[in-house]
């Protein structure tokens, strides 16, 4: 009894702690990407003809997440029966955006305008493996446009923000 009292407090404290810091994260990443709205993620490889590239240079950002236990208590009792994990998607997300935002903060250290041809992998760390917790990381890359002259307007359906 005393066995399965711990193991409530333990993934109680988990699910207390994860999304403190799960909201913590999500703040953070709000208030860094309303800073770098000025510069703009364009998946195309193609630059638009006014562009007068002044430098270019390659941009990457990395991030490496872990899952709380909580989650991956969730996302174990989620496998047996089958379906969406629903308890992993947050995880994802924070870490397609942390990484957009680490390529992001490398183009304004460059004086970039721009960043095209942005792409992200997505991998996961010790997927399969027993006793481990599990982790996803997501690597984004694309090119830094640092233009010439200033800045040409684009039109608005050009500019996607990935």
């Amino acid at each position: 009894m005393i066995e399965l009292i711990i193991f409530i407090c333990l993934l109680l404290a988990g699910y207390i702690f994860g999304q403190m810091l799960e909201q913590s994260h999500y703040r953070s990443i709000r208030k860094r990407e309303s800073l770098l709205r000025n510069i703009p993620l364009i998946a195309s490889k193609k630059l638009p003809d006014e562009f007068t590239p002044c430098t270019t240079s390659l941009v990457a950002g990395n991030v490496v997440i872990s899952v709380d236990f909580f989650k991956k208590f969730v996302a174990g009792l989620r496998n047996l029966v089958g379906g969406r994990v629903t308890t992993y998607e947050s995880l994802i997300d924070r870490a397609r955006r942390e990484a957009l935002l680490r390529m992001r903060e490398e183009a304004r250290q460059l004086g970039a305008n721009y960043v095209f041809n942005v792409k992200m992998e997505t991998s996961s760390i010790s997927k399969g493996q027993r006793d481990t917790i599990g982790s996803v990381e997501v690597l984004a890359y694309g090119t830094a446009i640092k233009l010439a002259k200033t800045r040409p307007e684009m039109p608005v359906d050009a500019v996607a923000d990935v």
